[in-house]
């Protein structure tokens, strides 16, 4: 088969991410992407491993309805067998062009949660809705990558005999537990003198749905009862460049507790060299990424009730409600303390998180399931006279 994929940008994110994984080591399909807006930094990556990469320069200059005749015309000249697309508005104008363009097989991809008035963008909360009553025309399936997602929107109207979850999967060749002396050696060019701290970090962007204020206020306590750590903040923004998390910083004290290492390419390494991660999200979680990384690097997780956070977790980790800096605080608390005099059961906790996701989360998974919902959506008969795999 071959699928065209519309997503809004490539710049890297959790459903970029997983569309490279996909198109990367799916070998039965061909693969093209469509980026509403381009210059992403998973653009080179798609291109070299011989993916198709169109981007259409969507811009409020050049106006709405310039990308809409584009991506129309793009999608008419590939003839796809069809077309998957991912997140609100790729679903919304892609999955419309494409049905204007008489393809006749339409997916969307949910990858979000709740909407927030006040924290979601207007326009996201609008396509969401406006996809709701779309659903029952445009899509033949509607994939979610989280089951807490496609229950809030078959909530918010969405067609629900329409959706499937499949879970994000894992290339577990990058994200591994490292021999013990790589880990160290690591850790060592990375901190110098701080690599014998216990090391704790959270990787995510700056944005209000990662709630770093309430991480660290929950850092806060915990040193307030006396626990020594360092914890690494990594992601875009993330550096000396931020004045709100600057401040922050320097009113809870936590300037000795904190490093800000911005965007990282060696994030596999930075997993590794964690002792524990945290994600502090508060809302429109629906399959965090970072979790899962850091769990099949053997890291275990303290993680915020949002998405399927607790599924990805299971009994690994730890899992607490959100915008609750006092549990977030003894979550913390109680891993530090584990780890410290407890280091048999520890090392038995990641040897556990590195296995959970192998068992249920790997890449061949995924792949194989979205190529099970293509294949349903063209009929069995459809791929044959088409002569394609």
């Amino acid at each position: 088969m071959h699928i065209i994929h519309v997503i809004t940008s490539l710049f890297p994110g959790g459903a970029q991410s997983a569309l490279c994984r996909l198109c990367m080591n799916d070998s039965s399909n061909r693969h093209t992407v469509i980026a509403m807006i381009g210059g992403g930094d998973l653009e080179e990556p798609l291109r070299r491993h011989g993916v198709m990469v169109e981007s259409l320069g969507f811009s409020r200059q050049a106006g709405l309805v310039t990308g809409v005749v584009a991506l129309w015309r793009c999608l008419k000249r590939y003839e796809p067998d069809l077309v998957q697309t991912w997140m609100y508005h790729p679903d919304l104008v892609g999955g419309v062009c494409a049905r204007l363009a008489g393809i006749r097989h339409v997916c969307w991809g949910i990858r979000h949660t709740a909407l927030e008035a006040g924290h979601s963008s207007r326009s996201s909360i609008f396509a969401a809705k406006l996809c709701a009553r779309l659903s029952g025309l445009v899509p033949d399936r509607i994939v979610c990558c989280a089951n807490e997602a496609a229950r809030l929107h078959a909530a918010l109207g969405y067609q629900a005999d329409k959706m499937v979850v499949i879970a994000n999967g894992y290339d577990l060749s990058d994200f591994r537990p490292h021999k013990h002396r790589d880990v160290l050696a690591h850790r060592e060019t990375l901190l110098g003198s701080d690599a014998a701290r216990p090391i704790l970090g959270m990787v995510g962007r700056f944005n209000a749905q990662k709630d770093h204020e309430n991480l660290l206020r929950a850092l806060a306590e915990v040193k307030s009862r006396g626990h020594d750590f360092l914890c690494l903040l990594v992601g875009a923004d993330l550096d000396e460049g931020n004045a709100t998390l600057v401040g922050w910083i320097d009113e809870l004290g936590l300037t000795a507790h904190t490093r800000l290492l911005g965007l990282r390419s060696d994030i596999p390494e930075i997993m590794n060299c964690l002792d524990l991660h945290v994600l502090s999200s508060s809302f429109g979680e629906a399959f965090p990424n970072v979790i899962a990384e850091a769990m099949a690097c053997g890291t275990p997780c303290v993680g915020t009730d949002v998405g399927d956070t607790s599924l990805i977790i299971g009994e690994t980790g730890w899992v607490v409600p959100p915008r609750d800096t006092k549990a977030l605080a003894d979550a913390i608390q109680v891993a530090l303390v584990e780890r410290k005099t407890l280091f048999r059961d520890w090392i038995e906790r990641r040897r556990g998180c590195a296995e959970r996701i192998r068992n249920h989360f790997t890449i061949d998974r995924m792949v194989a399931s979205y190529s099970k919902v293509w294949v349903e959506c063209l009929g069995v008969a459809d791929a044959m006279e088409r002569g394609r795999p």
